[in-house]
């Protein structure tokens, strides 16, 4: 099954051009390790009306199956991404945002203060992930395996009930 990601990097210096984007090439790295495609890549600005914009248009294209945001999940007053995503999807994911904190937390007590978000907006999981290099390619990896079940689900593949015990 392929399976077809967006990064979207969420940063003003980034945006702006002041600072080189690390986390979405560290994430589109691991995308394409895991043989999935990378179909789209864009850094916003920390700004709320620009992410939901971007977020919407990549789910409403129907072509893609998981878009990763990184950055913008803290508590800076800049920090938008979950308000964002929040505004945008249908469905939440908490169980995928509570087991990426859970497993953080085992590095860093910093992890408690991770606000990120995941949901789906018509057929499109949304993740949000940190900021850092290092912490946007943890987390990733934390969910990795569970995501090309999510998508089959979303999906409605047949396929996906298959794997499931049978009461």
């Amino acid at each position: 099954m392929e399976i077809r990601v967006a990064v979207l990097t969420v940063s003003d210096r980034s945006a702006r051009g002041e600072r080189g984007d690390v986390s979405g090439p560290a994430l589109a790295s691991d995308i394409i390790n895991a043989s999935w495609r990378l179909v789209e890549t864009k850094i916003v600005p920390d700004d709320r009306q620009a992410i939901e914009q971007i977020l919407i248009e990549w789910c409403n294209q129907g072509t893609i199956d998981i878009i990763l945001t990184t950055g913008g999940t803290g508590f800076s007053p800049r920090d938008v991404t979950p308000e964002a995503t929040l505004a945008v999807i249908e469905r939440q994911a908490p169980g995928i945002a509570e087991t990426m904190r859970m497993k953080s937390l085992l590095t860093t007590p910093y992890a408690m203060l991770s606000r990120g978000v995941a949901g789906i907006r018509n057929r499109t999981l949304i993740v949000n992930l940190p900021g850092s290099p290092k912490g946007a390619v943890e987390n990733l990896k934390t969910i990795m395996a569970v995501l090309p079940h999510a998508v089959e689900l979303i999906r409605e593949d047949p396929a996906a009930e298959a794997g499931h015990r049978k009461e």
